[in-house]
């Protein structure tokens, strides 16, 4: 077991690419390794990059062998007598000084575990107390959120066939279509996924849909549709019915999508790749559109609870191409939008620069106004304090970090 997780250790934590694509292909190759041991050795793994700063203070060393002893022991709660047997050297004496400088008094940035870049700019924005807040939301373990497809099943029935199969499960508190796992599992091998009456898709990513509040008939836009989990939620929104067109630029994303379209049940949803802000099927569509979703690429750092090699992997001159292709897809996005027609502009992250930024400097040049997200969600029935824009927070609203804002031409 040690062998295995020092090995995985010895191909993730380099973060040459994504920590799920690594831990899958790792786990590929390795076909012999049993599912508790999977699991034990992604829990450790995922553990090490939340907690990696207090890691590499606490370890002092790059050795993937002892970074692996080093996180069941000082992040994974390990008793030393458990760990012995597979000691050697001096390791026992090490492991005891790994644990008791776990729990010396941390630095404010080791308690973030953030990159120091990214803490400068939160700083500007926050306090240290509410900064520390948000930061410690992003280390919790993210819950598995579900949304019912209303075409095929109310949450209330979902909910009690959940209960009768001995799952437990609650309603979301704000999303009207959503449920909360008490417990991960896998739940794609469950009859309800399989046949479409349930999605898997965080509560913060439901809310985006019903900023949207597309209707019966329209025609609607997903900009950067991706897999397709807003996608789906639009169409159900509006009812199977309209033209709802999910444009992205990868095959192998909208790929993701055909499979989970079949289950949903949906006729009005059309995937279209497109190869970038210019293609001529989004030049044809100007001035068209009813309502258009822009799911911008971003940093992702609202996701960190899911995704906590991100943090790493991010640096600033990323965030700084990453606002200009955001600049350049929101001007491209609002040319689809007609007149008295709406825009929802939002991300996953938690800088400043790929929110408000963007939005404020989008504002000063189109011919759009500024709808206040709360007066929205309230519309809608969904009763969440939001002012101008709506800011998700894991800490607060037990979501991944969102971003958006609803933005109206003028009819």
């Amino acid at each position: 077991m040690l062998d295995a997780c020092t090995a995985a250790f010895a191909v993730a934590l380099p973060l040459e690419q994504p920590a799920d694509v690594t831990l899958s292909a790792f786990f590929r190759s390795h076909p012999k390794i049993g599912r508790r041991d999977r699991a034990t050795i992604a829990d450790s793994v995922y553990a090490a990059l939340r907690r990696r700063r207090l890691l590499e203070r606490v370890a002092v060393t790059q050795s993937p062998r002892r970074l692996a002893l080093a996180t069941w022991t000082a992040l994974l709660g390990a008793n030393l007598r458990e760990l012995e047997p597979w000691l050697r050297g001096d390791e026992a004496e090490w492991l005891a000084s790994v644990k008791c400088e776990a729990a010396a008094p941390k630095t404010f940035e080791v308690e973030c575990e953030l990159p120091d870049w990214a803490i400068e700019r939160l700083r500007a924005r926050y306090d240290e107390s509410a900064l520390l807040a948000l930061a410690k939301g992003l280390l919790q373990n993210a819950p598995l959120d579900l949304r019912v497809n209303p075409l095929k099943i109310s949450r209330e029935a979902a909910l009690e066939r959940l209960a009768a199969d001995g799952l437990r499960a609650t309603a979301t508190p704000y999303s009207p279509e959503g449920i909360r796992l008490k417990e991960k599992l896998a739940i794609n091998r469950h009859a309800l996924f399989l046949q479409g009456s349930i999605e898997v898709q965080d509560e913060g990513s439901q809310l985006l849909c019903h900023l949207v509040a597309p209707k019966r008939g329209e025609m609607v836009v997903d900009f950067c549709a991706g897999a397709g989990g807003k996608t789906l939620a639009l169409g159900a929104l509006m009812r199977s019915t309209g033209r709802l067109y999910a444009f992205d630029i990868s095959p192998k994303r909208l790929a993701g999508l055909k499979p989970r379209l079949a289950r949903s049940g949906l006729s009005n949803v059309h995937p279209q790749r497109i190869e970038g802000v210019n293609d001529a099927r989004v030049k044809r569509l100007a001035g068209k559109i009813d309502r258009v979703l822009v799911d911008a690429p971003c940093s992702g750092l609202g996701t960190l609870r899911r995704n906590p090699d991100m943090k790493w992997r991010q640096t600033p001159e990323d965030v700084a191409e990453l606002v200009e292709k955001q600049k350049s897809i929101l001007a491209a996005a609002a040319r689809l939008v007609k007149p008295g027609g709406r825009l929802v502009y939002t991300t996953c992250s938690i800088l400043e620069e790929e929110n408000r930024g963007i939005v404020e400097d989008f504002l000063r040049s189109a011919e759009f106004t500024l709808r206040p997200a709360g007066e929205v969600l309230e519309k809608s029935g969904i009763r969440l304090q939001m002012k101008d824009y709506l800011e998700l927070w894991p800490h607060l609203h037990g979501t991944d970090g969102f971003f958006a804002a609803v933005l109206e031409r003028a009819a």
